[in-house]
């Protein structure tokens, strides 16, 4: 017999994502936000708004360099995302709040090092099996001590201020992260019964921590994800569908016999009659937000600025008024495509423990957005939770990062020495 016919080389899975030329627009659309505040006035200082705006888009330049140059990294769609969302956030509250821009811009950094610290974590699923009992703990712990010892803002106990309100710290945001790498850790690794036990407790004792905080929307945030990850490990959406029938019929009976938590979700649908009371952010979102058009008024031009937590509880409303309805829908779109991402990479992650954390992470952050925007437009009740790397506070902007580590970790091609497996 003669020589075997060469096989038909492998055609990639996809091609690698040009980031000089995303990263350049990248750039182009920032420098142009921070020149629109320039000429708007919006900063008192100029000297923070060139210095901020440099800070930041050096940071995105170097971990580029680094990952993409000098390691040759591939697949940064993940970052290039985030980046982007993030530039987006910064840029409203250095418009917006002058004085806490350089806080914001630590807590990006601080965020981006959290997500280098989690890549390098998750690398090793033995590390991430032997960390899962002590997070479980400290997570538990982070929420028990901010019920015992924590502030009530804006009605819900979940935060912990620190020297007569020069650091806030919102610990729930954090234990996001430990949700996802507990859950998904657990599932993947179940050895017994026993091992599933502690997880459900686990679940349990970080939603009902966070009903006796009054932070409902977070709480319907976790038990969202636990969903998630559940049905990604059994498959039986029986089991699923009594799982959230209970919990409907555990929300009926505290809105039944705990009349105050009803109460705050009384201008529900109702906004329009409680105008000028609790749902005076609401009605004014409505309005400033359509004025935006489809290529928006400008950066520091918006009404919605001057309306209570506009950076925060409001951040989608700010982004339609000020940025314009075709970026308010990108910013949409891109959860909507991590979702997507990670869906496409599930089967030939390294691991299941890859694929629940990344489906698992990516759902949460969708999620959460979906609980912002219908929240704020009347269209679900009013949570008041934050639309994730847009709205102010430095507590989500690391949670977000460190969610997004998930969800770049499924790739293969994220650690050079997988990628070189798989090539083989």
């Amino acid at each position: 017999m003669g020589k075997n016919k060469t096989s038909k080389k492998r055609k990639p899975l996809r091609k690698p994502v040009k980031w000089p030329f995303w990263l350049f627009l990248m750039t182009i659309f920032q420098l142009v936000c921070m020149l629109q505040i320039y000429i708007n006035g919006t900063q008192e200082s100029n000297t923070t708004l060139f210095t901020v705006y440099g800070v930041y888009i050096a940071a995105e330049w170097i971990y580029f360099a680094v990952f993409g140059g000098f390691l040759r990294r591939k697949s940064f769609e993940v970052e290039l995302i985030a980046f982007f969302l993030t530039g987006i956030g910064l840029t409203l509250t250095t418009s917006v709040y002058p004085d806490k821009t350089y806080t914001q811009l630590i807590a990006v950094l601080m965020g981006i090092g959290v997500f280098i610290v989690m890549l390098w974590i998750l690398s090793d699923t033995k590390r991430v099996i032997k960390l899962r009992m002590p997070v479980a703990i400290l997570a538990i712990a982070a929420l028990v001590f901010t019920l015992i010892f924590g502030d009530e803002i804006n009605g819900a106990k979940n935060w912990i201020v620190i020297g007569d309100g020069l650091l806030s710290v919102q610990p729930s945001e954090i234990v996001k992260i430990a949700f996802v790498f507990v859950g998904a850790a657990t599932l993947e690794h179940l050895q017994s019964t026993r091992s599933l036990t502690k997880y459900i407790l686990f679940a349990v004792g970080c939603v009902g921590l966070l009903f006796l905080m009054k932070d409902f929307g977070t709480a319907l945030i976790f038990f969202f994800t636990f969903i998630i990850m559940a049905f990604l490990r059994s498959g039986d959406i029986k089991t699923i569908f009594l799982v959230c029938a209970g919990a409907l019929l555990g929300g009926i009976g505290i809105l039944t016999f705990k009349p105050y938590v009803a109460k705050r979700f009384e201008s529900y649908r109702h906004i329009w009659e409680y105008a000028s009371s609790s749902g005076y952010q609401q009605v004014r979102l409505l309005i400033y937000s359509v004025s935006g058009g489809l290529f928006g008024l400008g950066i520091g031009n918006g009404k919605l600025r001057s309306v209570y937590a506009a950076t925060e509880d409001l951040a989608f409303g700010m982004v339609c008024e000020e940025f314009g309805i075709i970026i308010a829908f990108t910013v949409l779109l891109t959860f909507v495509a991590l979702v997507v991402y990670s869906i496409r990479y599930a089967s030939a992650a390294r691991s299941t423990f890859y694929s629940i954390a990344a489906l698992a992470a990516s759902g949460l952050l969708l999620f959460q957005a979906a609980l912002h925007v219908f929240g704020v437009t009347d269209l679900l009740p009013w949570t008041g939770v934050t639309l994730p790397f847009i709205s102010r506070g430095g507590s989500s902007m690391m949670c977000c990062w460190g969610l997004v580590a998930f969800i770049k970790a499924i790739d293969v091609k994220t650690y050079k020495r997988y990628d070189k497996i798989a090539r083989t």
